[in-house]
């Protein structure tokens, strides 16, 4: 079982935008001498709590500050670009990283009619998403007449695809690895899992089905600590289903200690219950039966604490648990 990590470079209250990217970059550096395998970061726009917009810009920048640690995107929101930039820049990544880079793909467009609208592309761009993924994966094998995407052509970087709605079924269709959360449910989870699984069709990207589980996990030697961690994210989740905005991290304890609504309340413990925390026994019980659910080959785990130095203690923590091998 292969353990990696998903970091979408959170603001943190105070911390600036600035700050939260080069804290993403040295947190890397610690998760690959925790022996983790890849170090993904994602891609948002006009989200005030999180600066990670340009996601090959800073996975060249990790890329750069590791060693050995793949790299990639969790992911590259394909519908906001053409294929033949995407695929030119996961080409220059692999041609100065060899060998380390992945290339996680998904089909979210942007969050609100205005970043739409200066993205150039509506909701329903998305609906194109299998062919631009074709269309992007034929750069790298030179089927376009004409068109060369170098350095690409003849690279292997290889894809992901990000699971949202059918995409369960397009990773099954183009032989893809599929990345899935479980985000309506371990049983809806498993089902999609299925469903990829019975539709795999052999590519020259995967000969086989790999799953890779995307989940935020909290370690600590309390369980109430464990829960903690993932507060600040949690609230931050919960705050912009009703505000329509992301907005940077607080502290824990003020947000605990604030006035809600019962339906804030609610939504809270509900975000919060939906993901994994405890001590390292309860997440190792709790996190075996969600593997077990998926036949996950990897776990993709995302902690996004307020408190840093907590956040990598819990990382380091999850590492010892998994039986990383760590480096000297």
């Amino acid at each position: 079982m292969r353990f990696s990590v998903l970091d979408r470079s959170p603001v943190r209250r105070d911390g600036g935008s600035a700050r939260a990217l080069r804290d993403t970059v040295a947190f890397a550096a610690g998760i690959e001498r925790l022996g983790y395998h890849r170090f993904w970061v994602s891609e948002h726009h006009g989200v005030p709590g999180v600066a990670g917009s340009a996601p090959t810009v800073l996975a060249a920048a990790v890329a750069g500050a590791t060693g050995r640690i793949r790299v990639g995107t969790g992911g590259v929101m394909l519908p906001n670009h053409r294929p033949l930039v995407v695929a030119e820049q996961f080409g220059v990544l692999e041609a100065l990283h060899p060998g380390r880079i992945d290339m996680g793909l998904g089909r979210s467009v942007g969050f609100t009619a205005g970043v739409r609208e200066a993205l150039g592309h509506g909701k329903d761009a998305a609906d194109g998403f299998g062919a631009q993924v074709r269309e992007l994966l034929g750069f790298f094998a030179g089927e376009h007449p004409g068109v060369h995407a170098y350095p690409a052509e003849g690279l292997r970087v290889p894809p992901f695809l990000l699971a949202t709605g059918s995409g369960a079924d397009l990773a099954a269709e183009l032989g893809l690895p599929l990345v899935i959360a479980p985000v309506r449910g371990e049983r809806a989870l498993a089902e999609a899992v299925t469903r990829y699984r019975d539709g795999f069709r052999p590519s020259e990207w995967a000969r086989e089905p790999y799953v890779v589980v995307s989940m935020a996990i909290a370690v600590a030697d309390s369980a109430a600590d464990a829960r903690r961690l993932l507060v600040s994210e949690a609230w931050a989740t919960v705050y912009s289903r009703s505000h329509g905005v992301f907005p940077p991290l607080d502290p824990p304890g003020e947000i605990l200690a604030r006035s809600m609504t019962d339906r804030e309340r609610r939504r809270l413990d509900e975000t919060l219950d939906g993901q994994i925390s405890g001590t390292p026994a309860e997440v190792e019980d709790r996190l075996g039966t969600l593997v077990a659910a998926a036949g996950a080959d990897e776990v993709l785990a995302t902690t996004a604490a307020y408190d840093q130095s907590a956040r990598f203690d819990s990382f380091a923590a999850l590492a010892e648990l998994a039986g990383l091998n760590a480096l000297v």
